[in-house]
């Protein structure tokens, strides 16, 4: 995915831009807040939006072809879909600045080296490797897998103490 249409875009009021990435937004953590993982294959480009919505994902498998970026400074604008706050969180401030200030690609071997992709396949395999992946999780005990996406993602916003208590809660269920 190579992002939004920027054509479509270029004629937005700052109110219907801030609309548009609410939107975007709402997306993202309507994918974190599912109860069921979402698995990311990245094939090609996921520029902008298209990486966006790669870290929306619980987590991504990439091909060794892939190309990740935000590319938005390079045409006067920033991510707006949760790329600034969901990149941050998982690879640092520090990288996260760099990708995003410069608008560079990156290669899949970076990205798996920064975090951003949990594995690389040769691009004939990815589909079946993430859908073996599925298969697994499909396989595992639906409310196990439930509760453990709940206590990952609520339990990162907690002290350890606090999420502790919240996974020996969802345990308990």
């Amino acid at each position: 995915v190579a992002g939004a249409d920027i054509k479509e875009m270029a004629p937005m009021t700052s109110y219907e831009g801030h609309r548009f990435a609410i939107k975007g937004q709402h997306v993202m953590m309507a994918m974190e807040k599912m109860k069921k993982p979402v698995i990311g294959a990245v094939n090609g480009f996921a520029l902008g939006g298209g990486l966006e919505l790669a870290l929306g994902c619980d987590f991504v498998y990439a091909s060794t072809k892939a190309r990740l970026g935000f590319p938005e400074v390079t045409l006067g604008i920033t991510p707006g879909f949760g790329g600034t706050q969901n990149l941050a969180r998982l690879i640092g401030k520090s990288r996260a600045n760099e990708l995003i200030f410069t608008g560079r690609m990156i290669t899949a071997d970076k990205a798996l080296a920064w975090g951003i992709v949990n594995e690389l396949f040769p691009p004939e395999e990815l589909l079946a490797k993430t859908q073996e992946t599925a298969a697994a999780i499909a396989a595992a005990g639906p409310l196990g897998v439930s509760y453990a996406k709940d206590a990952i993602a609520n339990g990162l916003n907690m002290t350890k103490e606090d999420g502790f208590r919240y996974e020996a809660s969802l345990f308990g269920v």
